[in-house]
């Protein structure tokens, strides 16, 4: 069962479709689209505060807690009053990404057409499909200009193109451990990922609802994600070679021996409890579709079309999944077409999902980009 935060706010989208429905990029339609969002802090008067956060694969718009829903946010450190992405100075939106589970529409949803869900018969969803959701998302708040869009890992990819396909509603950027466009180690992982779980008798094509679902073919791509988000060098300082207590190990030949192991399994079945198995089909292969280079022919082209005043680029040395090399080439490829950039290099043992869990880097970096940032705003105005 899919559990939708209560904070959650569900915006139908009316966007300018119409008739035709929204549109997908790669030619797909869907007649009626909503995005689940929560919003922090209040929209100033000339609605000049705004900050978009896209989310990762995996999260919900869950980002931080609230009086209307007090459970720890997945980037808690992160946003609220006197946060980095301080609440008590900007108006904050977090959606969930079209085509996640978490109350947007998604392969989960009710198809119109035949009062079923869609499962494999959702369009073809892509990283521009889930900006341009977000941004009809925010013009159906009443927000049509963003002092900033903010985005780690998927949601950076889906930050830069935001940046792309609305150029002039966005002043600032910030895209963490984020790509151009996906490596073909990240590609074959990801591919991998998605056949283990149509492999499972229990996918059924993506027709399961009803069902129990293909959870062991997600149980075993959730470790094989698992094992990429984090890095060898915190493995070996959380857990080395350390086993379970004897009362504590399952029994039969081969079972869970080391605490990693348990550490995995525990996760990974936890995760299969809350999240969709067509939307980790469809989101993995919207990653690997994604290249920046579709939007101009190559990607220092497309990073042109972004005409942020300025960005802050942040990468992780360990990070295998979305590697260090990436985000210098997205600095690089901003800074060529005379933009303004901060690249900064962080040395967390946490691998990927650094951004995640080391407050003791992150935090400082995106407090000093949004600060100067709000500065350069405010000294404009005067």
């Amino acid at each position: 069962m899919i559990h939708i935060p209560p904070a959650t706010r569900i915006v139908k989208l009316s966007g300018d479709y119409g008739m035709s429905g929204f549109v997908m990029r790669r030619g797909g339609r869907l007649p009626e689209v909503q995005i689940a969002c929560e919003t922090w802090g209040e929209l100033s008067q000339n609605h000049d505060n705004a900050i978009l956060i896209f989310t990762g694969l995996s999260p919900s718009a869950h980002a931080c807690s609230s009086p209307q829903d007090p459970a720890h946010g997945w980037w808690e450190y992160m946003i609220g009053p006197g946060k980095p992405i301080d609440t008590d100075r900007f108006h904050v939106i977090c959606v969930n990404s079209l085509g996640s589970c978490f109350g947007s529409t998604s392969p989960s949803s009710t198809n119109p057409a035949t009062g079923k869900p869609y499962g494999a018969g959702f369009p073809e969803l892509t990283i521009e499909d889930i900006a341009k959701a977000g941004h009809h998302a925010l013009n159906d708040l009443g927000i049509e200009h963003l002092f900033a869009v903010v985005g780690a890992s998927m949601g950076g990819m889906s930050a830069l193109a935001y940046a792309l396909q609305y150029p002039d509603e966005v002043n600032y950027l910030a895209c963490i451990s984020a790509a151009t466009r996906a490596l073909p180690f990240t590609i074959a992982l990801r591919s991998l990922q998605r056949e283990i779980i149509r492999c499972d008798p229990g996918w059924n094509g993506g027709d399961y609802f009803g069902e129990e679902g293909p959870d062991c073919g997600m149980v075993l791509a959730r470790k094989l994600g698992l094992m990429s988000y984090r890095a060898a060098a915190e493995w070996r300082h959380r857990f080395n070679r350390a086993r379970m207590a004897a009362e504590r190990r399952p029994q039969g030949p081969f079972a869970i021996e080391f605490e990693v192991e348990s550490y995995l399994d525990y996760n990974a079945r936890k995760f299969v409890r809350t999240f969709d198995a067509n939307s980790y089909l469809y989101l993995s292969r919207a990653m690997d579709w994604f290249d920046v280079a579709d939007h101009g022919g190559s990607v220092n082209a497309g990073l042109a079309r972004i005409h942020t005043r300025r960005s802050l680029i942040v990468g992780v040395t360990g990070d295998i999944l979305f590697p260090l090399e990436q985000q210098k080439e997205i600095a690089q490829g901003l800074e060529k077409a005379g933009r303004e950039v901060e690249f900064v290099e962080l040395g967390s043992i946490y691998g990927h999902d650094s951004f995640l869990v080391d407050e003791e880097r992150f935090a400082p970096v995106v407090r000093r980009f949004l600060d100067e940032a709000a500065r350069e705003q405010a000294a404009d105005a005067r």
